[in-house]
């Protein structure tokens, strides 16, 4: 199936999510350091976000840093942090010539303010835009998410229901993912849009993330469009 051809967009999937998983392990098996992993997987990032954008895709969200993040060796959290504002400063202009909206989930206020300057900076830049929104969960975990949620709950002393509570969520106004994918094999949702992912379709392939590629997408998008999503019904 040709998605960039497709006649029904609604086919497509609304919001796709992906946890993008192997970097390290691409790294290894090549004998490389574990940056070069990072690294070629920010260009998969590029890539995969401009493929959403021209088939029609409305919401792309990427697992970027989750909270369990910080328990890796500082040399490489350090690295991952200036990766983080190297690609923003680049992708900016990218952004805006085609007309990609950028969004963040997750608490940032433990970054840097000189990143959480240019997460803002980016945010702000590119607000207007109407294509494809890319979200990038930084420092985000869902548990996280759903104890802040509450606490915002309280806070404005608002009813608990199911609206009330997603008016909470850091993915307020986000459509529910409709689309799940993991790369690397690891077959495990890791903390990631647990609400959000209620009655996502799943797929979890053995690609490392710096391999991915727009032909896979495609292909798993393709399954997608052939299944029956029934929302517990019948």
């Amino acid at each position: 199936m040709s998605l960039m051809n497709i006649n029904n967009k609604k086919q497509l999937p609304n919001h796709i999510a992906i946890i993008m998983d192997g970097n390290g392990r691409w790294a290894n098996e090549r004998e490389l350091k574990r940056t070069a992993g990072h690294e070629e997987g920010a260009k998969t990032v590029r890539e995969i976000t401009k493929h959403c954008n021209n088939i029609g895709i409305k919401y792309l969200t990427l697992y970027a840093f989750s909270t369990e993040n910080w328990s890796r060796p500082k040399l490489e959290i350090e690295f991952l942090m200036k990766l983080l504002e190297k690609y923003l400063k680049n992708e900016l202009n990218i952004y805006l010539d085609n007309n990609v909206k950028f969004k963040v989930i997750g608490d940032i206020s433990k970054f840097s303010k000189s990143l959480q300057k240019i997460i803002n900076k980016t945010i702000e830049a590119t607000k207007n835009a109407t294509g494809l929104t890319q979200v990038l969960a930084l420092n985000y975990g869902s548990q996280d998410e759903i104890l802040r949620a509450i606490k915002k709950l309280n806070e404005k002393e608002l009813e608990v229901t199911k609206e009330n509570f997603e008016s909470c969520l850091d993915t307020a106004g986000f459509p529910d993912v409709d689309l799940l994918i993991r790369t690397s094999g690891e077959i495990r949702l890791s903390n990631y849009l647990l609400w959000q992912n209620a009655y996502a379709e799943m797929f979890f392939v053995n690609t490392y993330w710096p391999e991915f590629s727009t032909n896979e997408l495609d292909d798993i998008i393709s399954d997608y469009i052939n299944r029956e999503r029934r929302f517990g019904g019948i």
